[in-house]
């Protein structure tokens, strides 16, 4: 089932369908013995894993579901470095000395996801062409403006865009301008995924899908992983990496985050008499509005796009309609077109707009909270915490460990969404 009709109920993951070499986990079935345990997945979990057992860490990673079932498959693909804020704010932020600790951390974000692909391999439709941010409003350029100039005083490979370059690379009259970050490029998400965990069990891995964590408890200076079917694992040390999909597995996390729902879209293959002038160069695009849109080509000549969604998890074709009037109006020449996949996965929003990394109990740690840049920063995430947690946290790390914080009346998240949107959609329309 590809289209949806009205009422039909939405499989887990649709993009599935084009991802390469399906993987399959046995559940755990028997109680062992770790170094660690980690919970969930995704790219955190999946890259924490692959970098222990890299280093010789005896692994077990438990996944209540499948690997990449969460929104780590089911994202847009694109792999994008940096954060929602500039280097010089996160100075500010944290102070010079561990604020570009940070920057020079996100910024090779991007880094470590080709990095990875191209060490193990992975079939992923791996390609590195850049990302065009464009700026809907002359105000707007200004910011972007700033935003490049900051990046390129730290080396990066970043290029101010008129109207006509942007016109011209993208395919579309409708924005005043933007800047280009030629770190970043794309991937099809399930298969990089897929392929950290095939790369994770050639080093010794252990992964087990379907294996849902019911409880975890210290004893005797050990954690006690018990899952859903009976099983245990012992373990010094235990990740939880659950991001989007967090339960009630540790009090208050999952009130932390607000658990929102991005939409995508993808076309049939355009011919090309309608594709070779949209994004013909391979750029991924975010534009730079605060209810964003985010749309990129695939492998196969699709056009994806993105963007936010209601909180309830769609049941059929029509709570995506608002993405393909978007399309249509940046795109009028696809206004006809029809739509292949339709799909949804919640990402973790945070309070501050920044991960979160939490130690709440010894030997515990808890990452999430990407804001829609899970690919490369969940990558890096598990590549920083494998060596925090080896080095026994003598090595400089580069995110800011703090305490679980939940957010005030959390149980009107959906209230929270709402409101935000209409907020949001305000600003934009006078920015």
């Amino acid at each position: 089932m590809k289209n949806l009709s009205a009422g039909q109920a939405l499989p887990p993951s649709l993009w599935a369908a084009t991802a390469i070499a399906p993987l399959t986990t046995a559940p755990l079935n028997a109680s062992r013995k770790a170094d660690v345990v980690v919970v969930g997945g995704g790219y955190t979990g999946l890259s924490t894993a692959l970098h222990l057992a890299e280093a010789g860490a005896e692994v077990c990673l438990l996944e209540a579901s499948e690997p990449g079932w969460g929104a780590s498959g089911r994202n847009g693909g694109q792999v994008i470095p940096g954060l929602k804020y500039d280097p010089d704010r996160l100075n500010v932020m944290f102070g010079s000395k561990k604020g570009e600790l940070l920057v020079d951390t996100i910024g090779k974000a991007a880094d470590t996801v080709f990095d990875l692909v191209e060490k193990y391999g992975i079939e992923c439709d791996a390609v590195r062409n850049g990302w065009i941010q464009p700026a809907h409003s002359a105000q707007v350029m200004r910011a972007l403006e700033k935003r490049a100039a900051q990046w390129a005083e730290r080396g990066a490979p970043v290029e101010m865009l008129d109207r006509s370059q942007v016109t011209q690379r993208i395919g579309t009259p409708a924005y005043v301008g933007g800047w280009i970050d030629r770190r970043a490029g794309s991937i099809q998400p399930l298969s990089y995924c897929r392929g950290l965990a095939r790369a994770a069990k050639a080093h010794g891995a252990a992964i087990h899908g379907n294996t849902l964590v019911s409880s975890l408890q210290r004893q005797d200076g050990h954690w006690q992983v018990r899952t859903a079917g009976g099983a245990c694992v012992t373990a010094d040390q235990v990740v939880i990496a659950t991001n989007g999909y967090t339960g009630d597995l540790w009090p208050r996390l999952k009130q932390s985050v607000i658990a929102a729902n991005s939409f995508i879209v993808a076309t049939r293959p355009l011919p090309p008499e309608l594709g070779d002038s949209i994004l013909a160069g391979g750029q991924v695009v975010s534009d730079s509005r605060r209810l964003l849109l985010y749309y990129r080509r695939d492998a196969y000549g699709r056009l994806l796009m993105g963007g936010r969604g209601p909180f309830p998890d769609p049941t059929g074709a029509q709570d995506f309609s608002h993405l393909e009037r978007s399309l249509a109006l940046l795109f009028p020449q696809l206004a006809q077109v029809d739509y292949e996949f339709r799909w949804a996965g919640r990402v973790a929003i945070t309070r501050d707009f920044l991960p979160h990394v939490h130690e709440p109990a010894a030997g515990l740690t808890i990452a999430l909270g990407y804001n829609g840049r899970g690919i490369g920063m969940a990558s890096t995430m598990g590549r920083c915490l494998a060596r925090r947690l080896l080095s026994a946290k003598a090595a400089p790390f580069p995110f800011p460990v703090s305490t679980i914080q939940p957010i005030p009346l959390h149980g009107l998240q959906r209230f929270y969404i709402a409101a935000g949107v209409a907020y949001y959609s305000i600003l934009d329309k006078f920015s």
